[in-house]
């Protein structure tokens, strides 16, 4: 494959039972390139190690003082200065395309992964962890991919040499031939203790990498608590543990590269005097002495490929197997166990279903039903339940125990508790009736979107956040009304006016083309999450699930918003994570899913006055408040009846 070809249309799917049989994988798939840059390699090297004939046909012309074949010996050497030139370029050519088309295809693969698995990837593997493969790891497996053909072609022309040489003078032909496997050889009992601490180099640079990313993620929060020089300083001291293993690393890689260089200068003395104590004997010709030595002097070339095989494999396996372990991860829970983790791509999950997906939306975990068409309200009380919950109902079931990949942290600690139950995989959400982990990733990812409470937005114009999978039927300008966006779009108009000075014509700057900063760093945050939401919204997908949609706005952007978001989603079925009244009283049903379990289903005044722990979640409301409010009523008419209830929802309303 050329690099102009890529994307790859498929990258495939890979063997990611283990880190060497995922290289395997890698190397059978990219097999024409191998043999391409192989070949290359050969010509390359083959016409490298002839110069010691050319030389040594040339020195014994001059000894026999015969200029015909001293023109001859140059005519060759010019021959393979050409073909060594040629093969050298081709080579590199090849062997570069080989290792950026892998590179490619495992970023590919890795791209795939991440889409598949959405915001569950981060719970069930460490964020540094997946930057580390994305990146490092990548580079490496490419690394090892270009490096194998080099190693292949250098074999290949290190047997063929040391045959020639036995046939050509076997006294000294047989000392290379055992010289030099020999010194191939040397170098292996002391390739594990060299992997080893490469492992742990980079076991401790990945850990780095971690505590950067979740101190820079949680950079705001740390300084207002003043935990920045604590973070800063666990940072160092990873650091310096960091550099502390590369040295012991470097360390042992520069006693290989030593052992490399020595031992075949050791070969090289003993060729020559060898070959000198035969010379003086009469036994070889000075000509025939010249070429074993330069046969020698350049066969310490296709040897350096030895050694840089051997680290190529050994930074490339751990890299591989962290690969292997991300690509390994899986969406569905219906999965069996014994079955090979091999991945099946974006279309090769599940059942094919033809007609579009509809109905009902139920979590069998928690018994939480959704009705299609209507605007339900879930109230947990607990965020990260709702996350869990949110993320079921897109098609995401919760991995709980040894199983998930997770790395002990909180969020996936808690999982099984609050429910699943117990350990093993959280049963899958239905929608009318299909369980959405049994059916094509683009099935399932078109019948339900879910928006999480920390939704990201990406670099580019607001045209370009807009610019995402839809059904047509709402446009960018609905969708940003329904948010209540106008102040956002004020905003934006401003700052592209700033920056063009009026050069956007006479109808003033346009905000659709206003470009956002990464992660709409120049936002609010409220306006952040009405943009996001617009895009949510924009895109009109049957289930949209919103968790926390308005917990960055005022109430009375709240409301406009509660009305907008209902009057858009006529006849689509809308589910909001929410404890605000103002959302709730607009939603169409309710349903109180306290420790993982639906035990309340109503309107939000309904259970407003029938539920006291819904009442207590929702208006923030202490024990303490709870037992006056009691006494309150025992003791006189006024708390009771519907007066007393609208009383309590005047206060809510005050409240937000």
């Amino acid at each position: 494959m050329h690099i102009r070809d890529l994307p790859y249309p498929d990258p495939g799917r890979p063997d990611v039972r283990s880190g060497p049989r995922f290289l395997i994988w890698l190397g059978r798939n990219q097999l024409g390139g191998q043999v391409k840059s192989a070949l290359w390699g050969l010509v390359h090297m083959a016409a490298l190690v002839s110069f010691p004939l050319a030389i040594g046909f040339g020195v014994q012309a001059v000894v026999d003082r015969s200029g015909s074949r001293l023109a001859m010996a140059g005519a060759l050497m010019v021959g393979l200065t050409v073909l060594t030139a040629l093969g050298d370029a081709m080579l590199h050519r090849a062997a570069v395309t080989n290792w950026i088309t892998a590179a490619a295809r495992v970023q590919q693969l890795l791209a795939r992964k991440t889409v598949e698995l959405g915001s569950a990837l981060t719970r069930k593997v460490a964020a540094g962890e997946v930057v580390a493969v994305s990146t490092g790891d990548v580079e490496k497996i490419g690394w090892f991919v270009e490096a194998l053909s080099r190693f292949t072609a250098a074999a290949i022309t290190t047997v063929a040499v040391c045959v020639a040489l036995v046939l050509y003078q076997p006294a000294l032909g047989a000392v290379v031939a055992v010289g030099v496997p020999a010194l191939a050889l040397a170098v292996l009992p002391l390739l594990p203790r060299a992997a080893r601490r490469a492992d742990e180099q980079r076991d401790k640079a990945g850990r780095a990498t971690e505590l950067a990313s979740d101190t820079v993620a949680g950079l705001r929060v740390l300084r207002g608590i003043g935990g920045e020089e604590l973070f800063l300083g666990r940072y160092r001291n990873a650091s310096q543990e960091v550099r502390t293993a590369a040295v012991r690393s470097a360390r042992m890689w520069a006693l290989i590269a030593a052992v490399q260089v020595a031992l075949p200068g050791l070969l090289l003395i003993g060729v020559v005097w060898y070959g000198a104590s035969l010379a003086q004997k009469g036994r070889i010709d000075v000509g025939e002495l010249v070429t074993v030595y330069s046969a020698v002097t350049f066969l310490l070339f296709p040897l350096r490929h030895f050694e840089e095989i051997a680290m190529a494999y050994s930074f490339s396996r751990p890299s591989a197997r962290r690969a292997a372990r991300v690509l390994a991860l899986r969406r569905s829970s219906s999965d069996s166990a014994g079955a090979p983790p091999v991945d099946k791509g974006e279309h090769g999950e599940g059942q094919e279903t033809a007609a579009p997906l509809g109905g009902d939306l139920y979590d069998p975990t928690s018994g939480m039903l959704a009705p299609s068409g209507l605007l339900t309200a879930v109230v947990c009380g607990d965020p990260d339940a709702a996350g869990r919950l949110a993320d079921r109902l897109g098609g995401h079931p919760v991995h709980d125990g040894p199983d998930d990949g997770s790395h002990g942290d909180s969020d996936g600690g808690g999982h099984g508790d609050s429910d699943g139950g117990g350990h093993g995989r959280a049963a899958s959400a239905l929608l009318g009736g299909i369980a959405l982990d049994e059916v094509p990733l683009t099935a399932a990812r078109t019948a339900v979107l879910v928006q999480d409470k920390d939704p990201v937005l990406l670099s580019g114009t607001l045209t370009e956040l807009l610019d995402v999978p839809r059904s047509g039927e709402v446009s960018a300008e609905k969708a940003l009304d329904a948010a209540q966006c106008g102040d956002v779009l004020d905003a934006l108009a401003q700052a592209s006016a700033a920056d063009t000075h009026g050069a956007d014509g006479a109808d003033g700057p346009d905000p659709m083309r206003t470009r956002i900063t990464e992660r709409g760093r120049s936002l609010s945050g409220g306006q952040r999450q009405r943009l996001a939401l617009a895009r949510s919204l924009v895109t009109d997908p049957e289930v949209l699930v919103l968790d926390e949609p308005t917990s960055a706005v005022d109430s009375h952007t709240e409301a406009r918003i509660a009305d907008g978001v209902r009057r858009l989603r006529t006849g689509r079925t809308t589910i909001v994570f929410t404890s605000s009244p103002l959302l709730l009283d607009r939603a169409d049903r309710v349903v109180f899913v306290p420790d993982g379990e639906a035990v309340g289903v109503g309107t939000h005044r309904e259970l407003l006055g029938t539920d006291p722990v819904y009442r207590a979640v929702v208006t923030r409301e202490t024990d303490g408040e709870a037992t006056a409010r009691s006494a309150g009523r025992s003791t006189g008419p006024a708390g009771h009846g519907p007066k007393g209830i609208g009383r309590v929802e005047e206060e809510i309303e005050e409240s937000a």
